[in-house]
């Protein structure tokens, strides 16, 4: 039996990776949970998978908690360093990271530092930081393990085979919710209408992001570092199915990719069980019934999110982390009614170029970067919104 610890229990990824351990309780045991200020969902989670030890984010959260569970054996810690102590859990052996945002960083890396093996399903923290967690990966002998759904079909794809053949990993995007919205109507877009995604059911920011094409710039740059491969060799393919997860393309110009129908308990039980796979009990795939896969190019004039993921990575350093808190509080702003849609790559642009980025040696130069960056596109969300 494998004992885990899930970061972020309460979201998408995180509801579902307890969904699998409640399918599978001869092979999953939790010991310990974390939420950022949903206590009653936790509280839920907590009568029924007994974990040893929970953490909220926020306090006043973990304080109304405490006081529902008094009579329950678990220990409720609060703030980041409670995250950080349950991320490092002595007897747990693997961490599903599913914390939402660059707040994600902190007890990722805790957990690695702590030898814990990891299946990442928050892009951000190698965003962030993808270099030094993975130095700390080797340090610590940690296997990081892709959920993303993309990530886990280039893994899937490179089994068996050399990186050295690999000639480009090919990242597909549905598109999201806007592809099909024209340039000039994509300033008046709603936060409704950018959260209807046409195949995944995920949490708003990660919506939003799929819809300003955000999401596949931080994929290359997790991409980059997961995979050890150049930007050069990282492509992205709009694939509106959502059926092939992504490809890799090798030096004799065959092509292995991995299919699904969108379901992200595919990849994470994948993540949990490697390199076994579980018996789920999903729908199949069936390629007769689909009939028509289509495939075409961004668009990074209506888009422009995803050029500015790959110039990030291309300058370096710091730059990511400062792309990424800029774009965190711009999703945040879009999604409260505070500026318009197309606010959300200006005000990443402005951030990025008031930005002078350094080496990050450590997780302070990350974190730096991420405070500094947040605070100028918070002034920029304030300069719009009069």
């Amino acid at each position: 039996m494998k004992t885990i610890i899930i970061l972020g229990s309460t979201g998408s990824i995180g509801t579902n990776t307890l969904d699998i351990v409640e399918r599978f309780p001869d092979k999953f045991r939790v010991a310990g949970l974390t939420a950022h200020s949903n206590d009653e969902k936790l509280e839920d989670q907590i009568r029924v998978f007994k974990p040893r030890v929970v953490a909220l984010s926020d306090a006043s959260a973990a304080a109304k908690l405490r006081q529902r569970c008094a009579s329950l054996p678990v220990e409720i810690l609060a703030g980041e360093e409670g995250l950080i102590q349950v991320a490092s859990t002595p007897e747990a052996e693997l961490v599903i990271s599913a914390i939402v945002g660059g707040a994600g960083l902190v007890p990722t890396l805790a957990a690695i530092r702590s030898g814990k093996q990891i299946a990442l399903a928050n892009k951000e923290p190698m965003v962030m930081a993808g270099k030094l967690m993975q130095d700390e990966a080797r340090r610590h002998g940690v296997r990081i393990f892709p959920v993303d759904s993309e990530h886990s079909a280039i893994f899937q794809s490179l089994e068996g085979h050399r990186i050295e053949d690999v000639r480009r990993l090919i990242l597909t995007a549905s598109g999201g919710a806007l592809w099909t919205v024209g340039r000039e109507d994509l300033q008046d877009v709603t936060p409704e209408r950018a959260l209807q995604h046409p195949n995944w059911k995920m949490g708003a920011k990660i919506t939003i992001d799929s819809a300003t094409l955000m999401n596949k710039g931080l994929e290359v740059i997790e991409a980059r570092w997961l995979f050890d491969i150049p930007a050069s060799k990282i492509e992205v393919m709009i694939h509106r199915e959502s059926i092939i997860h992504s490809l890799v393309e090798y030096s004799d110009r065959s092509m292995i990719a991995q299919l699904g129908l969108p379901d992200m308990r595919t990849p994470i039980s994948y993540a949990m069980q490697y390199p076994g796979r579980l018996s789920m009990d999903l729908p199949s795939l069936d390629l007769t019934e689909i009939a028509t896969l289509t495939f075409c190019k961004p668009d990074h004039d209506r888009f422009p999110c995803l050029g500015l993921g790959y110039e990030s990575l291309r300058i370096g350093g710091t730059m990511p982390a400062t792309m990424n808190a800029a774009n965190e509080v711009a999703v945040e702003a879009f999604l409260n009614g505070g500026i318009r849609f197309t606010n959300i790559a200006e005000i990443i642009r402005s951030t990025m170029d008031d930005h002078n980025p350094k080496e990050v040696e450590t997780l302070e130069d990350a974190l730096e970067a991420d405070r500094e960056a947040r605070e100028k596109a918070e002034s920029l969300v304030v300069a719009l919104a009069r």
